[in-house]
């Protein structure tokens, strides 16, 4: 166990690698939706009217609350952005 590595901080924090890649997602379109909403130099109260969502859920989102949301809402608030997702499935490497 000792020698053992992970391959991001997820699958070292999570025991499912299922898990932890959904974590690894959600972590990631949280940190894009936060750069996006923070680049308007709005308050939070406008982002969240722009979001669709509330000044508590948005302060959620921007304190990187990440069991909060799932990856659907994610990708609903990025809609909301304007921002559209795209992805890519590979082969994990060996």
């Amino acid at each position: 166990m000792a020698n053992e590595r992970s391959t991001s901080a997820w699958d070292a924090l999570i025991d499912s690698p299922e898990e932890a890649e959904n974590l690894r997602l959600r972590s990631k379109l949280m940190r894009v939706l936060t750069r996006e909403v923070r680049s308007w130099d709005i308050p939070q109260k406008e982002a969240a009217r722009r979001l669709h969502v509330t000044q508590p859920r948005l302060s959620e989102l921007l304190n990187g609350k990440i069991d909060k949301f799932s990856l659907d809402a994610l990708v609903n608030l990025l809609g909301n952005a304007d921002l559209e997702v795209d992805f890519t499935v590979k082969e994990k490497a060996a």
